[in-house]
């Protein structure tokens, strides 16, 4: 990492469930865990207690796409924390967290990258929704805007 990289970098997703959360140290993963429930129920409270508990430099979201209720407590509870209390956000792609796999859109259609153009398709059988995060920050390929990505509109 370079001398301007955060040294503190907590990565959270909000489209998992459980929740998910990882803390980088001068990029490298510290610790890994996880949080029963969902966004709605748990994400603004552990958020809290992490961010009074550690210091933490500079917080990235999986922003998309996903869950949209997961994304949207996600970007409005990292805004708020980045107006209150000063720490920057920025975001990452559900798909740097799951090696590319098809992502659970509604019912059976699901979220596919192919190059760089993300669609739905219809899979008959149920897609297992398997997120890790990696050892090293660096690796993580940041999106150019932190804004949710919900690809779907509300329903």
């Amino acid at each position: 990492m370079n001398a301007a990289s955060p040294e503190t970098v907590l990565v959270l997703n909000p489209v998992a469930t459980p929740l998910q959360f990882a803390l980088y140290r001068r990029g490298r993963l510290e610790q890994r865990w996880e949080r029963e429930g969902y966004a709605s129920e748990h994400l603004v409270e552990e958020l809290d207690r992490l961010t009074r508990e550690k210091p933490v430099d500079e917080i990235l979201y999986v922003n998309g796409p996903g869950s949209q209720m997961g994304i949207k407590l996600g970007y409005i509870a990292l805004r708020t924390l980045e107006l209150l209390r000063g720490i920057p956000f920025g975001a990452v792609s559900a798909f740097a967290l799951n090696g590319g796999r098809p992502l659970k859109a509604m019912g059976r259609l699901y979220f596919v990258k192919e190059k760089e153009t993300i669609m739905t398709k219809s899979f008959t059988e149920p897609i297992a929704q398997e997120f890790s995060f990696p050892s090293d920050l660096e690796v993580l390929d940041r999106e150019p805007d932190n804004r949710p990505d919900y690809r779907l509109p509300a329903v």
